[in-house]
Order: structure tokens, then sequence, then C-alpha cells
């Protein structure tokens, strides 16, 4: 649910922080410390499987980064398959975005 996806966001916001001081603020500028972050859980060896629902939490964070600075909107997307998820972003211009996948 669209709704959800702020609620994810400041969730994984808050455990950034806790497991490795990382300070997520929601600038643009934050993405890369969610890649730093995630390309260390790679480098330790855990799978995409094993953080399915943690990669899902960055990615809400990255769509809230779209709607706070590009004036984006959370919408529900058609299921286009079993496994992906069904929210994008939609930015002003009515393009989709999907920061989750």
């Amino acid at each position: 649910m669209p709704g959800n996806a702020p609620r994810r966001a400041a969730a994984i916001v808050a455990s950034a922080a806790d497991i490795s001081g990382a300070e997520l603020d929601y600038s643009p500028e934050s993405i890369d410390l969610v890649e730093d972050i995630v390309d260390g859980l790679r480098a330790e060896g855990v799978t995409g499987e094993h953080m399915a629902e943690s990669l899902i939490a960055f990615g809400c964070y990255i769509g809230e980064i779209l709607t706070r600075h590009v004036g984006g909107a959370w919408r529900q997307a058609p299921m286009v398959s079993p496994t992906a998820v069904p929210l994008v972003v939609e930015l002003p211009d009515a393009r989709g975005c999907q920061p989750i996948d």
C-alpha cells in the first residue's frame, strides 16, 4: 500500500542508525550511503533473499527522497509479476519510477 512506504522508509532510517551508525537524512546525497550499506551487506555474504525486506525498505527510502525533493507521490502499480512490489512513485510529469524494484 502506498501509505506504508513512508513508514517503511522511517523504519530503515532508524535501523541503519542503530546497526551501522548511518545517518540517512532523506537528502539526494544519502543515496550513496544506501548503496554503501547494501554493498557492505553483500560483501558480508548476505544474499538478496535474506535481505529482501531491507531492500524493500531502502527502496521506500529512495522513493521518499523522490517525493520530498522532486514532488513525486506514491501510487499503487499494476501487479506485473508475483515477486514485484506493486508501488511506484509518480513524478510530476506523470512518469512512474520504481525505486523498490
